[in-house]
């Protein structure tokens, strides 16, 4: 195969609709809109309406709200971290903090800081520097001789 023979699949590329072009087209006069009415003319704005009937979303009752300070955090989980220096992605003699999660690829980007999850298994001793973690992923961390610092509002809370 030569580059001037590389072609689109059969039927994957469609001809533009030229609308309101003469009765012969098909797609003339209404243009495919049938007659008259809101939905015949251009800028359709009736999504929820229901002919006057108090819409659904409106007859429903509101719950919850959306906390304004919830932090975003990223979860990392103990495993993908002894994964990432049996991969010799991460040094264990250094501090791991964000920035080297994401210089190593374990998480794509950071967010509000790192939070810690027990899940898998350490070996390795390392010392993290992260927003938070759980009582699982602390122990685990210490067991294998290697210590955890949370900021002073998070070790609060844990």
């Amino acid at each position: 195969m030569k580059l001037n023979e590389l072609r689109d699949k059969e039927g994957a590329v469609h001809a533009r609709k030229r609308v309101g072009r003469g009765i012969g087209s098909g797609l003339g006069k209404t243009s495919g809109r049938g007659v008259k009415g809101q939905k015949s003319r251009s800028g359709v704005a009736i999504k929820g309406f229901e002919g006057g009937q108090m819409p659904l979303y409106r007859r429903l009752p509101k719950r919850g709200f959306n906390n304004i300070f919830a932090r975003d955090l990223n979860e990392v989980s103990v495993g993908r971290i002894q994964a990432a220096i049996d991969a010799k992605k991460l040094d264990p003699k250094e501090t791991i903090d964000t920035a080297a999660l994401v210089k190593a690829g374990v998480i794509r980007r950071a967010k509000d800081g790192v939070k810690v999850l027990g899940n898998g298994e350490i070996t390795a001793k390392v010392t993290l520097d992260v927003a938070g973690a759980s009582k699982s992923a602390v122990e685990k961390i210490e067991k294998a001789g290697g210590s955890v610092k949370l900021p002073e509002k998070a070790a609060q809370e844990a």
